[in-house]
């Protein structure tokens, strides 16, 4: 009976997992079919959206982007601290930089729970090497190509553009670059390392709970705060006559420690190198975390009014905001804002840069140098995408590219080209106010057409759903890869 019963099961157990799919799938709720065939329906119609508009990879597309680059060492962060031996701060507080274990507790604390991105220097050089040396035995740790302009180079690369990328790195960095990338700078023997705390949605730290994945970045950089590269790349430049030239990494500016007039200097012969440029090249300043308020109104002064278009996230959309209204830094914004007070808030920095502009050429108070209109606002949330291009701009393709940001976003977050929508949701709401303002219009978001774009004033906005990844792979970067994908649609 025994050998009896084991041939039954040898002939009939492997039909037993196949029986369980067809049963889960016949009880399965008719909503959670309904929801699976919307994300189908969405990422088809974005797809389509995106193949609209190819590259020309006869004649590809030139980007010039520059500053600087280093090494990721991305881990796991609350194993990290854990590691580390640092208990959750009871009070989470925010520091402009960081110089010993409690203040690290307390920035962490501060901006894990929301689950807002922060990026920090470290003066206790002690420290990060400390922290370093302890990643490298945390599990499922990975070393990548950071920096915000190798990461934008590599993403346009990708998608079909020829790339001079401004920076010094070391000749294992530049070998593992991809062959339509041209480096400009000087070679360095080690390059720097940047520490990315990655945690998922729903992490936990004590008695915090991250609200969304996202990433807390330390580092020790004293390379490329001093933009080594720009003298090269300049050099090369003229050479190379590019289609659209990208300045990023300039946070790496903030709250370092340089000498009297040193950072002003820098950023004068940024603007000096980005008023020289033709004017038929298009300028993207993309932002990032920038804390430190003399840093913000340095920018302000000498690289914003030299930009056609402008990138940046949620959090640092109502921190530009802010500094143009004459008020304080604002540090922490809301991690998921609803689409209409995004939108506000794009009108609203796109209203004031314009005006300084026209401002500033009415008195002729332009310094000498050529300063130019804001013509393209890219905002990209975890939510949705969000573009604002001036009518007659020589941006073009705008509801293609918000398409192309929002399935990168996807695609950069969960590790694959190809989108599984198992492994996705949306969270933007079903419909969206175009703007607080009582009364104001509702756009429904439609599976069949899921990029809504209007015109409005003199531009024209484009809104477009992400298709949010819930298994993440990597968080960090996410924002380059997003901006420089919709960059390569519009040059």
């Amino acid at each position: 009976m025994e050998g009896e019963g084991r041939v039954l099961w040898m002939k009939y157990g492997s039909l037993l997992p196949l029986l369980v799919l067809v049963l889960a799938l016949w009880f399965r709720p008719p909503q959670d079919a309904v929801l699976d065939d919307r994300l189908d329906a969405v990422l088809s119609s974005l797809l389509r959206a995106e193949r609209k508009v190819g590259i020309n990879t006869a004649a590809r597309p030139r980007v010039a982007i520059g500053f600087g680059g280093c090494v990721d060492l991305i881990v796991d962060g609350v194993m990290l601290l854990n590691k580390m031996g640092l208990t959750p701060a009871n009070q989470p507080h925010h520091h402009d930089y960081i110089e010993n274990e409690v203040q690290l507790a307390q920035s962490f604390a501060y901006f894990f729970a929301p689950g807002a991105a922060a990026e920090r220097f470290m003066l206790n050089e002690t420290l990060f090497n400390e922290l370093v040396e302890a990643s490298r035995d945390i599990p499922g740790n990975r070393w990548t190509v950071g920096g915000n302009a190798p990461v934008m180079a590599g993403r346009m690369a990708t998608e079909g553009c020829d790339v001079l990328l401004g920076g010094s790195f070391s000749p294992d960095f530049t070998d593992v670059l991809s062959q339509h990338i041209t480096v400009a700078g000087n070679e360095v023997e080690e390059p720097d390392i940047h520490l990315i705390l990655e945690y998922p949605s729903g992490a936990s730290w004590g008695q915090y709970t991250s609200r969304r994945a996202n990433r807390y970045i330390v580092h020790s950089d004293d390379h490329n705060p001093y933009l080594s590269s720009m003298e090269d790349f300049a050099t090369k430049l003229e050479e190379f006559e590019p289609d659209l030239l990208v300045v990023g990494g300039l946070q790496m500016m903030d709250n370092f420690p340089f000498q009297a007039g040193e950072r002003k200097a820098l950023l004068s012969h940024l603007a000096e190198l980005l008023s020289s440029s033709s004017p038929k090249i298009g300028v993207h300043f993309e932002m990032a975390s920038f804390v430190e308020e003399s840093i913000m109104e340095d920018l302000l002064q000498y690289v914003v009014p030299h930009a056609d278009s402008l990138g940046m996230n949620e959090q640092e959309l109502p921190n530009l905001l802010s500094l143009l209204k004459g008020t304080n830094i604002t540090v922490l914004s809301d991690p998921n804002p609803r689409v209409a007070t995004v939108l506000d808030q794009m009108r609203e920095v796109y209203r004031i840069l314009n005006k300084c502009y026209k401002d500033a050429v009415r008195e002729g108070n332009t310094g000498g140098t050529k300063v130019k209109l804001l013509t393209r606002l890219h905002v990209h949330t975890l939510a949705f995408q969000a573009i604002i291009v001036k009518h007659g701009s020589q941006w073009k393709n705008t509801m293609s590219a918000t398409a192309k940001a929002s399935l990168t976003a996807n695609r950069h977050v969960c590790g694959s080209n190809d989108i599984d929508t198992t492994k996705a949701r949306l969270i933007m709401d079903d419909s969206f106010s175009v703007s607080r303002q009582e009364g104001s219009q509702r756009i429904p978001l439609e599976e069949t057409k899921p990029v809504s774009c209007w015109a409005e004033d003199d531009y024209e906005i484009c809104v477009a759903p992400v298709l949010v990844c819930t298994e993440v792979y990597q968080t960090a970067g996410g924002g380059d890869n997003v901006s420089a994908a919709g960059l390569v649609l519009q040059i």
